[in-house]
């Protein structure tokens, strides 16, 4: 009888989710587009308020049909996708490239041949998977030109849908979303979006309901972004009426949103209603303005405003004087949000989020849309409770099934906190076990008041940044030392064995050219580490910006090269095990506040003992860019791992340029074809940052250029080991090789069977000699 009861409580605890799962509606989108540029910090953004984040742009280059990133924003671009993720790891991110006007004649030419498609459709998936996106946004693409071009557009996006659906099967990974911004009506003229295929492969498409009257293009004021209106004046419902009437489903559509809006200059400003006769753009040039903008110029400069919100075309607008502004603020997007449930479309899509004062219209948005949610989950709850309530006595049958398993829950707990009291014991044991059988020096070993305290309950203001591992904080302890947490991050890819891994190794070795971890922490299910604090950053702080760039003198990147030699040579050499580091790059390089150089992050290295040579990984890790060939295809690494991770470093510190970028008068080459192609040429000094030339340094600049490139070569067995580096930048009378090509080097048919050869070199990089590398 008990084991009847339990199967039929089962069977109900089974069917209930599944029936009310029936009615549970599909999920919308709340998505915004996020533009990438200097100020903008990507850790600002409310990302409860969102579903989708959407990056924004990426280019073609029509010369490799590939997608190319401006070097002023990769960085960013290479950090959007985690730091999402860090802070709210349920939120999409997707990669979005703008084809724009000017550029659609060779788009149109492009997707006309079936290869320069491939090159397209594979870069862009390649490129997703690189920085950790999960989808592909398509924006700029208008129904114009030909029939015969949407013709090849549709194609594209067939052919764009295989390829995603391919590399998801083939690499085990969820499928990329396809995406993309759609123009208000899909027909202009004759000409008529793909729809079957546009239906048939895109996940959603979000229309650009906005920038329907612009004024420096139209000489009379009205709402760029109506929601209705009379048919002679575009607005929101007759475009999406009309992406209905085409056959596009309504759960497939997506309503865009502007957080910005237009200034127009009235003619005559006693006569200011809507259809007005204008001059031209106010406040800025074309009369553009974001929301927040708006917002702040009228609090502090238009005390005599009027402003109003017009419920039939559903905008807002605000009169001073001789300007005239229409914008959306929370009445309108409210409305807007509205008529997308009323509508069943998916979702709404916002222009940009960065536009948002204080979060206040993507708040109201999302509480909109999450009334529909909250009213959906009433009613399960409702037909959950009815259900429920008609199985009430059978359960009562189960009671004693429940006591028992309960029982066995409390007794599982037990276990369970046992082992995590075996787990705190394997952590508070690393300061005084691990793979290295020496004494390690003592560790402190803090406590959470502690560290909350020194951190100010981990404010964001002491809040130096944010990497792999997690959030990094800047505390004061009670003895008034300057400390530097790096606390794990809950939605991080590392975990215990790397927090093992930095702690055990950064406690035996000591050098003045390694960070120094000081302690850490492991309550309350936590994992920090407790470093000495580097006031100056870290070096691609200063490598990568054009102001701060300039502080970074000749004199001090020698010095900067030097400590990191320093400290490889002691993970290499010195040490009595060998130490590879794995993860090598600007910015696990900090500087004190001498600017001298640390080596920061152990998370990931790998111990080798001195007979050691080579060993293999399945477990691929480190940085796009600084990691070599022979690593990424086969999982090999070895100490020319990291002098192939320096080589980079040191083309950086000499050029100031970024490693993920494309350079060249195509802009199709990446950092290291681009320093190999240059010095080949004779040209070496046009890679060089200019602040760095002077009639003294050219001379040592092309001799650290033919280091680095040595450095970087392809095969690992050409580069030279870090003592060898060493003898190279600090004696002008070693001799250097011929660099053969550089790895990930495109143009195979050249200098393939290039072969080593020596050569005299007249200068040193130092003003004398770089000074004696030893241990310390």
């Amino acid at each position: 009888m008990s084991s009847k009861l339990v199967a039929l409580f089962l069977l109900i605890l089974l069917y209930l989710p599944l029936k009310c799962h029936c009615s549970t509606p599909q999920s919308r989108v709340k998505a915004g587009y996020y533009f990438m540029g200097v100020g903008n910090l990507i850790s600002d953004i409310n990302f409860n308020l969102f579903t989708h984040l959407i990056c924004a742009f990426t280019h073609v280059n029509y010369s490799t049909y590939h997608l190319s990133i401006n070097s002023s924003t990769e960085q960013q671009f290479s950090t959007f996708a985690h730091t999402v993720k860090t802070k709210n790891p349920s939120v999409t991110t997707l990669l979005s490239i703008f084809v724009g006007r000017e550029h659609l004649l060779n788009f149109f030419s492009m997707i006309n041949q079936s290869s320069y498609r491939n090159y397209f459709v594979q870069s862009s998936i390649e490129t997703a998977r690189l920085y950790g996106f999960q989808g592909l946004d398509l924006r700029g693409v208008v129904p114009t030109g030909t029939s015969s071009d949407m013709v090849n557009f549709g194609t594209l996006l067939d052919e764009w849908r295989v390829a995603v659906n391919s590399e998801a099967k083939n690499s085990s990974n969820p499928e990329l979303l396809l995406v993309m911004a759609g123009n208000r009506m899909p027909a202009l003229g004759s000409v008529i979006y793909p729809i079957d295929s546009m239906r048939r492969n895109l996940d959603w498409v979000h229309v650009k309901a906005y920038d329907y009257y612009l004024p420096g293009r139209d000489r009379v004021t009205y709402f760029h972004a109506a929601l209705y209106g009379p048919s002679n004046m575009a607005n929101t419902d007759d475009g999406i009426n009309e992406w209905k009437r085409r056959g596009f489903l309504p759960s497939k559509l997506v309503l865009g949103l502007s957080y910005h809006g237009y200034a127009w200059t009235l003619l005559i400003p006693q006569k200011n209603p809507v259809g007005a006769a204008s001059t031209g753009p106010a406040v800025t040039k074309d009369g553009s303005m974001g929301y927040k903008h708006f917002k702040w110029f009228i609090r502090n400069y238009v005390h005599e405003a009027v402003s109003g919100y017009n419920a039939t075309s559903v905008m807002n607008y605000c009169t001073f004087g001789f300007t005239w502004i229409n914008y959306d603020d929370v009445e309108a997007i409210r409305a807007k949000v509205s008529y997308v449930k009323q509508k069943g479309l998916l979702g709404y899509n916002i222009f940009q989020v960065r536009n948002d004062d204080n979060w206040v219209l993507s708040r109201a948005a999302a509480e909109e849309l999450d009334d529909e949610n909250q009213n959906q989950k009433g009613r399960l709850l409702v037909i959950v409770l009815v259900s429920s309530s008609a199985t009430i006595v059978l359960l009562l049958g189960s009671v004693w099934v429940m006591c028992y398993l309960r029982k066995r829950k409390v007794k599982s707990t037990g276990t369970v906190l046992k082992a995590r009291k075996g787990q705190e014991a394997k952590v508070n044991g690393i300061a005084t076990a691990g793979n290295l059988n020496t004494n390690v020096p003592d560790l402190v070993v803090y406590s959470y008041a502690d560290i909350e305290m020194a951190t100010n309950k981990f404010s964001f203001e002491n809040k130096l940044g944010e990497g792999g591992y997690g959030p990094v904080y800047k505390g004061v302890l009670a003895n008034k030392q300057e400390i530097a947490v790096k606390k794990l991050s809950k939605a991080s890819t590392q975990g215990f064995e790397e927090f093992k891994n930095e702690v055990t190794l950064t406690a035996k070795l000591q050098h003045v050219n390694l960070v120094r971890v000081l302690g850490f922490c492991i309550e309350r299910d936590e994992q920090m580490l407790i470093y000495e604090y580097m006031p100056n950053k870290s070096l691609d702080f200063y490598l990568f910006d054009s102001a701060r760039r300039s502080l970074l003198d000749w004199k001090k990147s020698v010095h900067i090269i030097e400590g990191i030699t320093q400290g490889l040579l002691y993970l290499q050499e010195y040490s009595r095990l060998t130490i590879i580091h794995r993860d090598l790059k600007a910015s696990n390089i900090l500087l004190d506040n001498e600017m001298k150089p640390k080596i920061s992050d152990f998370g990931m290295a790998k111990i080798f003992s001195k007979d050691e040579h080579e060993a293999n990984t399945g477990r691929i890790v480190g940085t796009y860019g600084y990691v070599p060939p022979e690593y990424v295809k086969k999982g090999l690494y070895s100490t020319k791992s990291d002098v192939y991770s320096f080589g980079v470093l040191i083309l950086q510190i000499i050029s100031g340029k970024k490693n993920a970028c494309f350079y060249g008068l195509n802009e199709d080459l990446n950092l290291l074809e681009y320093a190999y192609d240059l010095w080949k040429s004779g040209k070496g000094m046009e890679f060089m940052d200019p602040s760095l030339d002077d009639t003294v340094s050219s001379c040592k600049l092309i001799r650290c250029l033919q280091i680095g490139l040595l450095c970087v070569q392809e095969n690992a067995t050409d580069r030279p080991s870090i003592l060898e580096v060493s003898s190279m930048l600090k004696s002008e009378s070693v001799a250097l090789a011929i660099p053969k090509i550089p790895a990930f080097y495109t143009k195979r048919n050249v200098d393939e069977g290039t072969k080593s050869q020596f050569q005299p070199e007249n200068c040193s990089v130092n003003d004398t000699t770089l000074s004696q590398m030893v241990a310390r």
